[in-house]
């Protein structure tokens, strides 16, 4: 089959940074972003493999600006993060980094963590000020570093209440929540969910991914935050012939430990910040293949139908579907992607939609049917609820990948230690060489 030019966007060059124009390609069934930088030579990267078909994977939406922008345009995108002006879609997680301090060394790690600073809470102060000041009251994930490493843990989740925001998640590798009574003060604090590194459950998984085998720990963890009760969802970074024959395992076990479990997160491996090596496309899984998967692992209990394209982000960044979780099986909730989305959806809705779903749906009610004669469908609501279960994918950009257009659709964004907002691709960009766009080793007060 003859090689097919199907769109054109910018990219950038992964050795110099630079803006460049780029073009997405067909060969067979493969989708191809295709570059060339003047100094540097043509790069060719994998972006789609199988169905569903990359065509047939959109959801029509308007753009929706920043409410309060921080910077101008002046270089174009992705040079003028902050948020500028032309970025196209409000913030729905607000990411803050409060150490860079970690009690791990992954393989694999966006932050490139292993330094010695956090900021003080005054810093952090101005961050959630900066936060309300650019996009309003949004979710919250207090990231690092390792985050559980700050003694004030609590008090930074209290001072983000006390400014207004409602929904804080803690982004953790979970090993400091094997300590019960460490989780009991997160959950006194107002904690209201867990993003659990989790990618698998064999401890030579995390042996390759994370240097140690801490499976025992993961476990623990879960063990502690179902006592005290707190909603967590699995997060697994999906390395080919890592752990990618295993992803319905965690899925299982998630369904195991509902309510506690909220659902499986599942990020394709991005190769930015700490990478051990130039990434080739046999190292990368695209979204249709992980869907693929999943419903080939789980002998059709799950189906590609069942996931659908965000409505906040650009569709080609994710993908989600709905459950509930009883007695192990999985009941899918709503439609399926083939069905017809006739009617564009206003950005400020889709971004409204995704905060609310996450606040909803990623933490742990606490109500109780009391003792008492219901309804069957009040029981029906109650059950739904209880034992709601998400699976969800992220597939960040990174230099080889980025495609323009995908960044300014991004509501994944990161504090910066300037307080701007910056597009968790952009700040998290690194070249070849390891160069940062915008990532910096952080020098707090």
């Amino acid at each position: 089959m003859m090689e097919e030019r199907i769109g054109v966007t910018k990219s950038v060059c992964p050795i110099c940074l630079k803006t460049i124009e780029a073009y997405k390609v067909r060969n067979d069934e493969n989708i191809y972003l295709v570059k060339k930088c003047s100094e540097h030579g043509e790069f060719r990267t994998i972006l789609w493999r199988g169905e569903p078909h990359y065509e047939e994977w959109e959801r029509p939406k308007t753009a929706a600006y920043p409410l309060n922008p921080f910077t101008e345009v002046s270089k174009g995108c992705p040079y003028d993060c902050g948020l500028c002006y032309d970025h196209r879609q409000h913030t729905c997680t607000a990411l803050i980094e409060i150490t860079d301090r970690c009690n791990l060394n992954c393989k694999f790690c966006f932050a490139n963590a292993g330094g010695n600073n956090d900021p003080d809470i005054g810093t952090i102060k101005y961050y959630y000020q900066r936060i309300l000041e650019s996009s309003g009251t949004c979710n919250i994930q207090l990231s690092g570093g390792e985050p559980t490493l700050r003694e004030d843990l609590g008090e930074i989740i209290k001072l983000g209440h006390n400014m207004g925001f409602e929904f804080i998640q803690l982004n953790t590798n979970g090993l400091k929540l094997k300590d019960l009574d460490f989780v009991k003060k997160l959950k006194s604090a107002g904690l209201n969910s867990v993003f659990l590194q989790f990618d698998g459950l064999d401890d030579s998984i995390y042996s390759t991914l994370r240097g140690q085998k801490i499976l025992k720990d993961k476990l623990a963890a879960i063990e502690n935050l179902e006592k005290i009760g707190i909603g967590t969802i699995l997060v697994c970074t999906v390395v080919p012939g890592v752990n990618d024959s295993s992803l319905y395992d965690i899925v299982k076990f998630g369904l195991d430990h509902i309510p506690t479990v909220r659902g499986v997160h599942f990020q394709p491996v991005s190769y930015f910040g700490r990478i051990p090596t130039i990434p080739k496309d046999r190292d990368r899984i695209t979204l249709p293949e992980l869907m693929d998967k999943l419903s080939k692992q789980s002998e059709g209990i799950i189906k590609v139908t069942d996931f659908k394209p965000p409505g906040c982000e650009n569709a080609l960044c994710s993908f989600h579907a709905n459950y509930v979780g009883m007695e192990g099986k999985l009941i899918h909730l709503g439609g399926d992607h083939n069905e017809c989305i006739c009617n564009i959806e206003k950005g400020e809705e889709g971004s409204r939609k995704t905060k609310a779903f996450v606040e909803r749906n990623w933490s742990l009610g606490q109500d109780k049917l009391k003792e008492g004669k219901y309804s069957s469908f009040t029981q029906l609501l109650h059950i739904i609820k209880n034992n709601y279960f998400s699976i969800s994918a992220m597939a960040f950009q990174d230099a080889w990948n980025l495609d323009i257009e995908r960044l300014m659709d991004c509501c994944i964004h990161v504090v910066s230690k300037k307080g701007n907002l910056i597009p968790f691709c952009a700040y998290n960009l690194t070249s070849q060489h390891g160069k940062n766009l915008y990532r910096e080793m952080r020098h707090f007060k």
